[in-house]
C-alpha cells in the first residue's frame, strides 16, 4: 500500500473503529450484564412509545421478596442466579407483548400493551429456583398501573402508582402476591 492511500485509509479505519467502540457502549449501557434485560434508559425510551401507542397498557413493578435473605443464606451466586432466573422467567412472560426491564437490585419492571394475565405472571414467576443441588424459594411482589386509569397517561405516574400497589402487595400475609392500584 503506498503512504497516500495509508493516509487516506488510516482516519477511515479509526473512524469506523471509533464508531463500533460507541455502538457497543451503547447497547451495553441499554443492557443490564447480568441478566441481559433492558435497562431503565433502555426500557423506559420503549415503555414511553408503547403508553403513547396503547391505550390499555399496563405498568409493572416487581421486587424479590426476602431478596436481602436469600443471598445471607445461599450467597451472592445464587441471589444472582436466582435474579437471571427471574429476568428469563419475566421476559417469557412478557413475549411479543411486552418489554421487560431490570431497574436495579432485585427491582424488576415491565410494560405489557394490554391488560395481562396478573395470576399467570404470579406462578410464573413464583416456583423454586434449582441452584447447586438445591431449591432456592423464590418469591416476587407485583404491584401494576393501568394506564387508562391514569389522569394524565404518563410513565411517572404509572410507576408510582405501580410502585404504591407492589408495596401494598408486600404487606399481605403469607405468599406474596399482585396488586393493582384502583384509582
Amino acid at each position: 500500500m503506498d503512504t497516500q492511500a495509508l493516509a487516506l485509509a488510516l482516519p477511515l479505519i479509526g473512524w469506523a473503529s471509533h464508531t463500533a467502540l460507541l455502538t457497543h457502549r451503547l447497547a451495553t449501557a441499554r443492557r443490564d450484564p447480568l441478566t441481559g434485560l433492558r435497562t431503565r434508559a433502555g426500557w423506559t425510551a420503549l415503555a414511553e412509545r408503547v403508553i403513547r401507542r396503547h391505550r390499555d397498557a399496563v405498568v409493572l413493578l416487581l421486587d424479590l421478596d426476602d431478596f436481602k435473605n436469600l443471598n445471607d443464606s445461599h450467597g451472592h451466586a445464587a441471589g444472582d442466579f436466582a435474579l437471571v432466573v427471574t429476568a428469563e422467567r419475566l421476559a417469557a412472560w412478557c413475549g411479543r407483548n411486552g418489554i421487560a426491564g431490570r431497574l436495579g437490585g432485585d427491582e424488576f419492571v415491565a410494560i405489557a400493551r394490554q391488560a395481562p394475565d396478573l395470576e399467570s405472571l404470579h406462578h410464573a414467576l413464583n416456583p423454586p429456583v434449582a441452584y447447586a443441588g438445591r431449591r432456592l424459594p423464590v418469591s416476587v411482589s407485583v404491584g401494576s398501573c393501568h394506564v387508562k386509569d391514569l389522569p394524565v397517561r404518563s410513565l411517572s405516574d404509572a410507576l408510582a402508582a405501580a410502585d404504591s400497589a407492589m408495596y401494598a402487595a408486600k404487606g399481605t400475609s403469607g405468599r406474596r402476591g399482585t396488586r393493582t392500584l384502583n384509582r
